[in-house]
């Protein structure tokens, strides 16, 4: 008789304490290559932490698992509460965050802005940006990739989310913004999110005490905003806040005060960096990659001149090169992690209360019998076959899938028709660039810098 019993979870055995903290600071510091020896050692699904350690800590990478996680009942798995390290950069009221029917509510609010007609209304300011930083590049004008991709994307927030086109608040939030943001941007700056011992205030000069003063700055901001909105009462304006602040729920309750600076915090971090550094990953692979940059070229070039923002989005291949993209090195190594409410069983593992679950985007994105030769950039996979929700998630899955993936798939098709439109470039230092750490993210380092080679209209 077969046994059916559940499985154990392959995982480290007994690690001493300083072992432990060592591979802490190797996932900050190398999160890729810890992830890729882990699963060397363990397997597809295993556990990160000792054998008795409570809560377990456990990764899973594989369809049946993730199928498992995305269509769990909340009553099971608890999405809100495996995401509390976020909570002092987006306040409690932020969607992710936020369980049940308050998240259900928060969800059903901030989904109509990101869909349909209105996503139309703000392809021009996408475009208008993108050619405002391009233009001042001349032949031979070399720049940092990330960076210009930073700005652009903060720029599209300000304007299409926060509804802002000039002027004092605009130029105080960009500066405040980036300031705060670039306060994480590194492996050292993210140890303060993964190690809260740290988060002391020590004075305005002291890492998190600049934070806290950045992050309070950025919010009188966001309310004298809110407020002076309320007391105009302007109509017809389309930007996201516009629409929150119009929107109500089932009992006809409009969104507080603080709810709206929650969730313009929690769109700004989550479309902000995010977006920049597929935007740079993109660009690397169309500059380091001749073919992929003339199939790109001849598909933009079949197009009518000044052609619809529609049209631009359904082009097949560049669809598949931001796919590619967001497959060979997601911007977020994991979706949002579950914390197991009551006894569950997962691809045939037991798993007990307590428990909290991560679904590894990397991992799943690089398995070879999905993905073969999955190190490489080959955006000919999502043309010759669809993958399943299970397969490929860069947006994460289920209820937490990221409210604002469709806006950021059409920014980054518009931002890089217009680049590869006008601009032939090529990349500045030939050593491969590798992914470092930001913040909760992975992106290209400020080493990446490309060239303008040529000019094309």
């Amino acid at each position: 008789m077969a046994d059916t019993s559940p499985r154990l979870l392959n995982g480290p055995t007994n690690p001493s304490l300083w072992q432990r903290r060592l591979w802490g600071l190797r996932f900050l510091f190398r999160p890729l290559e810890t992830l890729e020896a882990r699963t060397q050692a363990y397997g597809d699904d295993y556990r990160v932490s000792p054998p008795d350690t409570k809560p377990a800590l456990v990764y899973f990478s594989t369809p049946e698992a993730l199928e498992a996680i995305f269509t769990a009942k909340p009553e099971q798995l608890s999405a809100g509460g495996g995401n509390q390290i976020l909570r002092v950069l987006l306040g409690k009221h932020g969607i992710v965050l936020l369980e049940g029917q308050a998240h259900q509510r928060q969800r059903q609010l901030l989904m109509p802005p990101f869909h349909g007609d209105r996503m139309r209304s703000y392809a021009q300011i996408i475009q208008d940006i993108t050619t405002q930083v391009r233009s001042p590049w001349r032949v031979g004008t070399t720049f940092a990739v990330r960076p210009a991709m930073q700005s652009i994307s903060l720029q599209v927030i300000l304007r299409a989310v926060f509804g802002l086109n000039g002027g004092p608040r605009y130029d105080q939030l960009q500066q405040a913004l980036t300031q705060m943001l670039d306060g994480f941007g590194s492996p050292f700056g993210a140890m303060f999110l993964f190690y809260p011992f740290l988060q002391q205030d020590w004075g305005r000069w002291s890492p998190w005490g600049r934070f806290l003063r950045l992050r309070q700055q950025v919010d009188d901001l966001l309310y004298a905003e809110i407020a002076d909105r309320r007391s105009q009462a302007e109509v017809g304006r389309t930007d996201i806040l516009a629409l929150l602040m119009a929107a109500r729920d089932s009992e006809g309750q409009p969104l507080s005060e603080v709810e709206l600076r929650d969730e313009l915090i929690t769109l700004l971090f989550a479309g902000h960096e995010t977006t920049a550094s597929a935007l740079a990953w993109a660009l690397y692979w169309i500059a380091s990659l001749p073919e992929v940059r003339s199939k790109l070229l001849a598909e933009i070039e079949g197009l009518q001149p000044s052609p619809d923002s529609m049209a631009i989005a359904r082009l097949p291949y560049l669809s598949a090169v931001c796919q590619e993209t967001l497959r060979l090195y997601p911007i977020a190594l994991s979706a949002f992690p579950r914390v197991v409410k009551q006894p569950l069983e997962i691809a045939g593992y037991a798993l007990e209360p307590g428990t909290l679950v991560m679904p590894s985007i990397y991992l799943a994105h690089h398995r070879p019998e999905v993905y073969p030769e999955p190190k490489q950039f080959r955006p000919e996979r999502f043309l010759e076959r669809q993958f399943s929700p299970y397969e490929y998630f860069p947006f994460g899955g289920g209820d937490r899938r990221c409210i604002g993936a469709a806006f950021a798939l059409f920014e980054m098709k518009l931002v890089l028709f217009e680049l590869v439109s006008h601009l032939e470039m090529a990349i500045v230092n030939t050593k491969p660039i590798r992914p470092i750490r930001r913040g909760l993210t992975v992106a290209p380092s400020d080493r990446f810098q490309l060239r303008v080679a040529n000019i094309r209209r």
